[in-house]
C-alpha cells in the first residue's frame, strides 16, 4: 500500500506490538505526530525529553519488551541522550525515534539541525540515520530486533522530515536476518558441565546477581538453584529483587553503599558466582585483592561483560535463564550448612542501630515500614543520591520489583521511570523514592501525571540538601561544603497542590504509618514529603 514515511512508522510500530510511546512533538517530527492521530497507540506527553526516555525506560523495564521514545530535532534529541546513555548503561531496551531535518539540508547548520547519531554512537546499541524511505520498514524490523536481543540496549532512529513526508509502496517485513549478529542464548555443554563440577565442590560458594536477571524470568530459577545447594546469594545495586529481600539465602546488596555481611562474604568466598553483572567499581572496588583467591564464574549475554572488571574462571556466554535451567538440570542438591551458619551470625551481628532525631524522619525506619504496608508485588523507583542508599538497603522487596539508574546514576530518573511503569501495569502499586534535590529536576512530570491520569505514590525525602554530595564533603573534605545547599526551594506539598495533587509532609515517625496510608489508599497521584535531618548518613 502506498503511505507516506511518517504513516509508515506508524504502521511499523503497530507490527510491533507498541501500545503506548513517550514524547515530545515539534516541526521536525511533526509528520509522525500527525500520523500518529490515526493510531491506537497511546501517546504520553512529558514535559521535558529526558524524561520520555526515562519513561520509555519504566515502561521497558516491567513490559521486559523495548518501548519507544520520541522527540524533533535538535535540542529535543539532545535532551533525550541523556536517558538513552542511562538506559544504554543499566541495559534497557529502547527504540528511540528523533526528527531530523530535510536530507538536503543535513550537514549546513541550519535550524535545530544536530548529529545525533554522531553524539549518541558511544552508548547505543546501533543507530539509523534514514535517506532512503525504502529503507524504512526494515530498520524499525531490525531496530527492535536489536533492542531487544542479546544484551538489551537502546536502538536509535534518526528519521529526516522529507522522509517523513515522502511516499512510497509499504510491506513489513516479517523476520529479521542481520548479518554478524547472532546473539548466544544457550550456555556451551562443556562449560555447563564444568560449573556443575564447581558448585559442588565448593566449600564456600558465593551468588552474585546483577540486573541482567531481569530481561527474563531467570531470578525465579536463581532461587531454585540457591535453594537447591544451599548458596548464599548477594546482589549489586541492579540485582536487587533479584531474590526476595527476607529470603534466609539473601545477605544483602555488596558494595560500597552495601551491606557489611555481604562484603564479607565476597572476600570470603572460594567460589564466586556471577549472573548478569560487571562488577563495576560501585560493587567491587578493588578486584584484584579477589582474583587469583577464588574462581569466579561468569555468566551474561554479553561475552564483552565478561572479564571485563574482575577474571573470569569459568566464562559461560548465554541467556541467564536458559543457563540456569541447564545447570538445574545437572546439579545435584547440595549443602554449605556451615559457610551459610557463618554468614549468619554476621548477618545478626552486623545489624545497625538505627538513631533517630527529634523532629525528623529516620529514612531508613520509614522505608522499612514503608514496604511492610506496600502491595507484596509494588515496583518501587529510587532516584540517585542518599535516597537511593537508603531504598536499596532497607526497602523489603517480596514479589515486586526495585528499578534505579544503578551505571549513570542519573538524577532526575524516579518520576519519569514511575510513569513508564506505572502504564506498563496500571493495576500494580508504583512507588518512587527521592529527595528534594532530584525532585527539582523533574518536577515538571507532575503536570504528566494529572494530563495522563497517573496515580504515582511520591515520597520525597527532603533535607534542603544535596545529601549525598554533602555527605562526601563531610567526610572526605573536612566540611568544605561547596554548591550542596537548596536554599530558595520551594514548598513541595503546596507546589503539588498548584497541580491538584494531594500532598502533606510529615516530621516524626509517630505520623508515619497514618500518612503512609493515606498515600497508598489514594486512587490519584500522591505525594508525601518527609523531613530528613541532614546529617542522616546514607549507611
Amino acid at each position: 500500500m502506498q503511505l507516506t514515511g511518517a504513516q509508515a512508522m506508524v504502521k511499523c510500530l503497530e507490527a510491533e506490538g507498541v501500545k503506548v510511546i513517550f514524547g515530545y512533538p515539534g516541526a521536525a517530527i511533526c509528520p509522525f505526530y500527525d500520523a500518529l492521530t490515526d493510531s491506537s497507540i497511546r501517546h504520553i506527553l512529558v514535559r521535558q525529553e529526558q524524561n520520555a526516555g526515562h519513561a520509555a525506560s519504566g515502561y521497558a523495564r516491567i513490559t521486559r519488551r523495548p518501548a519507544v521514545c520520541v522527540a524533533t530535532s535538535g535540542p529535543g534529541a539532545l535532551n533525550l541522550l541523556t536517558a538513552v546513555a542511562t538506559a544504554y548503561v543499566d541495559s534497557v531496551p529502547l527504540v528511540v525515534i528523533t526528527g531530523q531535518v530535510a536530507r538536503s539540508l543535513i550537514g549546513k547548520d541550519v535550524f535545530q539541525e544536530a548529529d545525533v547519531t554522531g553524539a549518541a554512537e558511544p552508548f547505543v546499541k546501533h543507530s539509523y540515520l534514514i535517506k532512503d524511505i525504502k529503507d524504512l520498514p526494515r530498520v524499525f524490523k531490525e531496530a527492535f530486533y536489536i533492542a531487544g536481543t542479546g544484551r538489551q540496549g537502546p536502538v536509535l532512529i534518526d528519521v529526516p522530515v522529507d522522509v517523513q513526508n515522502e511516499r512510497f509502496s509499504f510491506s513489513y517485513p516479517d523476520s529479521v536476518n542481520i548479518r554478524g549478529y547472532k546473539p548466544t542464548v544457550k550456555g556451551h555443554a562443556g562449560q555447563i558441565k564444568k560449573v556443575a563440577q564447581a558448585i559442588t565442590e565448593a566449600q564456600r560458594p558465593l551468588i552474585v546477581a546483577g540486573g541482567g536477571l531481569f530481561a527474563t524470568e531467570a531470578r525465579y530459577r536463581l532461587v531454585e538453584l540457591a535453594e537447591r545447594c544451599e548458596i548464599p546469594v548477594v546482589t549489586t545495586m541492579m540485582g536487587i529483587g533479584g531474590i526476595p529481600t527476607e529470603h534466609p539465602l539473601y545477605y544483602g546488596m555488596l558494595g560500597m553503599h552495601g551491606k557489611q555481611v555481604a562484603n564479607r562474604a565476597t572476600q570470603e568466598a572460594d567460589l564466586l558466582f556471577v549472573i548478569g553483572a560487571r562488577l563495576g567499581d560501585r560493587a567491587v572496588s578493588n578486584p584484584a585483592l579477589l582474583e587469583g583467591r577464588l574462581r569466579v564464574v561468569h555468566i551474561d549475554i554479553d561475552p564483552a561483560e565478561i572479564g571485563k572488571n574482575m577474571e573470569a574462571n569459568i566464562p559461560l556466554v548465554g541467556d541467564a535463564n536458559v543457563i540456569l535451567g541447564q545447570l538445574l538440570e545437572q546439579v545435584p542438591e547440595c549443602t554449605h550448612s556451615a559457610w551459610r551458619n557463618m554468614l549468619d551470625r554476621r548477618r545478626a551481628e552486623y545489624r545497625p542501630q538505627l538513631r533517630q532525631f527529634d523532629g525528623c524522619i529516620n529514612p531508613k525506619l520509614f522505608l522499612e515500614r514503608l514496604s511492610e504496608l506496600a502491595d507484596p508485588d509494588a515496583v518501587v523507583v529510587a532516584d540517585v543520591g542518599q535516597n537511593q542508599i537508603w531504598t536499596a538497603n532497607h526497602f523489603k522487596i517480596r514479589e515486586g520489583r526495585f528499578l534505579t539508574t544503578g551505571g549513570m546514576g542519573t538524577m532526575g530518573y524516579s518520576l519519569g521511570a514511575g510513569i513508564g511503569a506505572k502504564l506498563a501495569e496500571p493495576e500494580r502499586q508504583v512507588i518512587t523514592v527521592g529527595g528534594d534535590g532530584s525532585f527539582q529536576m523533574q518536577m515538571m512530570e507532575l503536570a504528566t501525571m494529572c494530563q495522563h491520569q497517573v496515580p504515582l505514590k511520591m515520597v520525597i525525602m527532603s533535607n534542603l540538601r544535596l545529601g549525598m554530595v554533602y555527605e562526601l564533603q563531610k567526610n572526605n573534605f573536612a566540611g568544605n561544603y561547596s554548591g550542596v545547599f537548596l536554599d530558595g526551594s520551594p514548598d513541595i506539598p503546596k507546589l503539588a497542590g498548584a497541580y491538584g495533587i494531594p500532598a502533606e509532609r510529615i516530621h516524626s515517625m509517630d505520623q508515619a504509618d497514618a500518612a503512609i496510608g493515606r498515600l497508598l489508599k489514594a486512587d490519584t497521584p500522591y505525594l508525601l514529603e518527609c523531613i530528613v535531618n541532614q546529617d542522616e548518613s546514607s549507611l
